[in-house]
């Protein structure tokens, strides 16, 4: 059970870390879609037959490349909202405030 928001007692609060690891993940994931369709796509339509296999190898590296750029994206969008101090780190969704609870 998450706690209530120091400021204004609201329960409707994330776990930061949870957060950033899911910031992480999907940054990675879009940048590897993003990779590899920018590499694959052509001004010619593809169809299953006509598979421009010459460029897979391109798509890969393009899809690993762009896949690390988006998770250290992910991982900065997160690490600016983490307060100072020890503790799990709390965001408020009610009001914005963040906040570290000691266990």
């Amino acid at each position: 059970m998450p706690p209530p928001c120091s400021r204004c007692v609201s329960q409707c609060v994330i776990n930061l870390e949870t957060a950033r690891k899911l910031g992480i993940t999907a940054g990675a994931l879009a940048g590897s879609l993003k990779g590899a369709y920018v590499s694959l796509c052509s001004s010619e339509r593809l169809t299953p037959a006509h598979f421009p296999l010459n460029r897979l190898a391109a798509a890969v590296i393009a899809g690993a490349s762009g896949g690390i750029a988006g998770a250290a994206a992910g991982n900065q969008i997160f690490l600016h909202l983490f307060p100072p101090g020890e503790g799990t780190p709390w965001l408020c969704l009610g009001c914005g405030h963040t906040f570290r609870v000691v266990d």
